[in-house]
């Protein structure tokens, strides 16, 4: 008898929502439940993953293609310079410690030299996904030790790039029959390929389907799948296809606008991936993965925020600054999870790898979530004892946030007009616009536009909403209105939201969701005319300077 995978997933899925809700009361990252819900339905406890392997197999693969493609879009280099040589020097240096260290611990617990290389890789990096959420959460982006956390993190996802390219290239039986100097051309013109794309074809075709979407969705799923598939085709893995299709993206203005759309079909697979993982746990060896893992764990939590401490004091931070960067790594990645897998898969690893590092996931991330959650409050308890040392020599003032104190949504032919009139008065604006064209047109007229859809949650989520003190909608669409209007004023209560209808059918909704005034052009266009016509302005001058500023702002093209 076939196994149903459909009612299997349905029933992984309960489970998984189950103690996903248990581990939000305790107010940590739903990657502990996947994990979790993987180990309860392995062979563990209720053995609900006994069949269709191949299938679970090829949706954790999904889950890993995604992730990868994800982590090469999100690239920010242009960030990294800002920060420059303190996050290359702290992530650096955080990688070859916690390597070297860790790689030294797992040979003295009698691991393989093959088990050690990859279990010291895996606990090296921290997860990127964990931190920017908490600091999101505790709107800590922005403060200096924020900011060079998160450089540190764009540090080690180059380093991990490069690791899975490495791994990638090695894994392959058919690499070793290749010559290295046939390997390295093939590695070139691979790349000098996908540069000319990036630059040349791909800008054009996202600039004919940037009006659409779900057609932006569709095209770069099949850009990921397709370009990992040919590379592998190439003789190189999927991973580093993925990697690769990601970073050709990564400098397009649509960044945001394929990051929020990709994301929920992620988080799936990626769900299944993390619970395929906590699955693999077995009974019969916990005495020999305790041990190592809560060893790991040990390190992970006291060494990390030890050595990122000393590099970011040696770079001249405050002690405040330095301590609460460095308690910001004590966790491990989902890239370890990653890494692991494909070793297994590659079979450069057999053992309980896999195992010891979700004993040490767990505990890191669970523990972590908390230090950095409760960061101040920590460092303000241990503050008495640095009082032991000489007073602090460094000095760090935390740069203002490019706060904007208007903005607008929608830049077509009402939205021109407020811009021009908010330039006149030099007010501190910015716009937002799902038309490519018109955020490259404003920006070239030095007004900060960014290109989304105001409909994507995920895409609000990136933009500093919260200390907006007035937004103006132009959209035409009502539905698309509330969605903005409920989500800034769940951010932030206190703006002031303008709104706009072209039918007054919606008009009673969007007070209700929270607007403050809804303008219907229509209204506003008698009200006009209705003036015109008491202060006698239908004189041939009058009208021949009003058709000549309207023929002027219909030749800008918005």
């Amino acid at each position: 008898m076939e196994e149903n995978i459909f009612l299997q997933i349905s029933i992984l899925l309960g489970i998984t929502v189950s103690i996903a809700f248990f581990v939000r009361l305790l107010r940590q990252p739903l990657m502990i439940a996947y994990i979790i819900a993987g180990i309860v339905s392995g062979p563990m406890f209720l053995n609900i993953i006994h069949g269709g392997k191949e299938t679970f197999e090829a949706f954790a693969q999904f889950g890993v293609v995604l992730l990868l493609f994800i982590l090469g879009l999100s690239l920010n280099l242009n960030f990294l310079k800002k920060i420059g040589r303190v996050a290359f020097i702290a992530g650096i240096g955080q990688v070859i410690f916690t390597f070297v260290f860790g790689f030294l611990i797992l040979l003295g617990l009698n691991f393989s030299l093959d088990s050690s290389i990859y279990l010291s890789i895996a606990i090296t990096f921290s997860s990127t996904i964990i931190i920017l959420k908490l600091l999101n959460d505790k709107k800590d982006t922005d403060t200096i030790y924020g900011r060079n956390t998160i450089g540190l993190m764009i540090v080690q996802d180059l380093i991990a790039i490069l690791i899975m390219l490495g791994i990638g290239l090695a894994k392959e039986p058919t690499q070793l029959a290749n010559s290295l100097l046939f390997l390295i051309l093939k590695a070139i013109a691979l790349i000098s390929i996908l540069i000319l794309i990036a630059k040349y074809l791909l800008p054009k075709i996202l600039n004919k389907i940037s009006d659409s979407g779900e057609f932006i969705f569709i095209f770069t799923i099949a850009w990921c799948f397709l370009l990992a598939s040919l590379v592998h085709m190439l003789g190189f893995s999927i991973e580093i296809g993925a990697i690769a299709a990601g970073l050709s993206l990564g400098s397009s203005p649509f960044q945001l606008q394929i990051i929020s759309r990709i994301k929920p079909l992620r988080d799936f697979f990626i769900v299944i991936f993390f619970v395929i993982l906590g699955s693999q746990m077995h009974l019969g060896n916990f005495n020999q993965i305790i041990i190592p893992g809560l060893i790991l764990s040990i390190f992970i939590l006291f060494g990390n925020p030890l050595i990122l401490y000393l590099i970011f004091r040696f770079s001249k931070f405050t002690r405040r600054n330095s301590f609460l960067a460095g308690l910001t790594a004590a966790q491990v990645s989902e890239f370890g999870f990653v890494l692991l897998f494909v070793g297994q898969q590659s079979g450069q690893i057999q053992g309980n790898e896999i195992s010891v590092f979700t004993i040490v996931a767990l505990t890191t991330i669970f523990t972590s979530s908390y230090l950095i959650t409760y960061n101040n409050k920590i460092y303000d308890f241990v503050a008495p004892f640095f009082r032991f040392f000489k007073p602090d020599r460094h000095l760090q003032i935390e740069e203002k946030e490019k706060i904007h104190n208007i903005w607008i949504f929608g830049c077509h032919r009402m939205g021109l007009k407020i811009c021009k009139a908010l330039q006149e008065k030099k007010s501190n604006f910015a716009v937002a616009d799902f038309n490519a064209k018109t955020v490259e047109k404003l920006n070239k007229m030095k007004i900060p536009a960014f290109f989304g859809d105001i409909a994507d949650v995920e895409f609000l989520e990136s933009l500093p909403l919260e200390k907006a003190k007035i937004i103006i909608l132009t959209i035409p669409d009502p539905h698309d209105q509330k969605t903005l209007i409920s989500f800034v004023k769940r951010e932030n209560p206190k703006v002031t939201i303008i709104s706009n209808l072209h039918h007054y059918k919606h008009g009673e909704d969007l007070y209700l969701t929270g607007a403050d005034f809804v303008i219907m052009p229509h209204l506003l266009g008698g009200q006009r005319l209705e003036e015109m016509i008491k202060n006698d302005e239908f004189k041939k001058t009058n009208l021949k300077e009003l058709r000549e500023e309207q023929l002027k702002e219909i030749r800008i093209g918005f």
